[in-house]
């Protein structure tokens, strides 16, 4: 067995020096983590959700623990892009010259919100390598269903940013129709998909009869959506060929390669990032290891592996 193995992946054009990245909303803007690791370790980071405009988010209470899962219902918070940028810009600059790659989340609640959220990056972010567009907000103008609920719906949002940006546009996914969606969205030009995003679910304090969030329902991430991630990525991993991100319930190596055995190019470490602050370099560290034991000379030749 060869004591190394070559752990470089191509994220649609994102080079990551390994395939760990951090997912949207569990890893602040990544600064936050230096304390306890090098962040520059890691293939990539990416930024909480931007539009161009400030968003306030749900009121509180926005977070709860449940069974194996963590709900959220923050409603992507943020200080617009020019705010971000002027805040994270020159730190996330430096990450990128130390050699992890940063991708930088849109989000918008119509399609002209993501046109300029994607043209204000253009203007103002030369740092990002790529941009991840969240078609699972909520279209204000067509009665709150998520942007890229259908095929149809993701498509035109595609149709949208994809002239505005010269960078590699990875597209986040509901946690639906991800063979049909991901179809639909390749076919307008995205360079990857992100899957999957978290789970709509609901959890009612029974002293109360209320929710325990200040909204109905919220989404589930964490161990518990780990399986149904991993069948996600596999069915669109069939029905695709740009490269996927994987994301659901991470917490190991084996978890990571799960992911990537099923299709997934990368990996993101999501809730683990909330109890663990080392979690994504332990799991980066596990995951070589795996890779190292499967006589492998590049991580790669483990894509898409799963034998069924």
């Amino acid at each position: 067995m060869s004591d190394s193995v070559g752990m470089s992946v191509d994220l649609g054009g994102i080079k990551m020096k390994n395939p760990i990245n951090t997912a949207s909303g569990t890893f602040g803007n990544g600064w936050q983590f230096e304390g306890f690791f090098d962040v520059a370790q890691l293939g990539a980071i990416t930024t909480k959700g931007c539009a161009a405009e400030p968003w306030d988010g749900n009121p509180a209470p926005r977070m709860a623990e449940v069974t194996s899962a963590i709900m959220n219902s923050v409603g992507l918070q943020n200080p617009g892009v020019p705010a971000f940028v002027a805040s994270y810009g020159e730190y996330l600059s430096g990450l990128e010259e130390r050699g992890c790659r940063v991708i930088c989340q849109v989000a918008g609640h119509s399609l002209d919100e993501y046109v300029r959220a994607v043209e204000l990056f253009e203007e103002l972010a030369p740092f990002a390598s790529g941009l991840e567009i969240n078609i699972s907000c909520p279209n204000v103008s067509r009665g709150g269903a998520a942007m890229g609920a259908t095929p149809g719906a993701a498509a035109e949002v595609m149709r949208a940013v994809r002239p505005r940006t010269r960078r590699p546009v990875v597209v986040k996914m509901a946690p639906h129709d991800v063979g049909e969606i991901g179809r639909a969205l390749e076919s307008e030009g995205a360079d990857a998909l992100s899957l999957i995003n978290t789970i709509p679910a609901m959890s009612i304090d029974v002293s109360t009869r209320k929710s325990k969030l200040s909204r109905p329902t919220a989404g589930l991430s964490g161990p518990a959506i780990h399986s149904i991630a991993v069948r996600m990525v596999w069915e669109c991993h069939n029905a695709v060929d740009i490269p996927i991100c994987g994301i659901g319930g991470v917490t190991s190596g084996e978890d990571a390669a799960e992911f990537i055995l099923a299709g997934a190019t990368a990996v993101s470490v999501g809730t683990a990032n909330l109890v663990d602050p080392t979690a994504a370099p332990r799991i980066l560290s596990e995951l070589e290891s795996w890779a190292l034991s499967q006589n492998v000379s590049d991580i790669n030749e483990l894509i898409g592996a799963v034998e069924c």
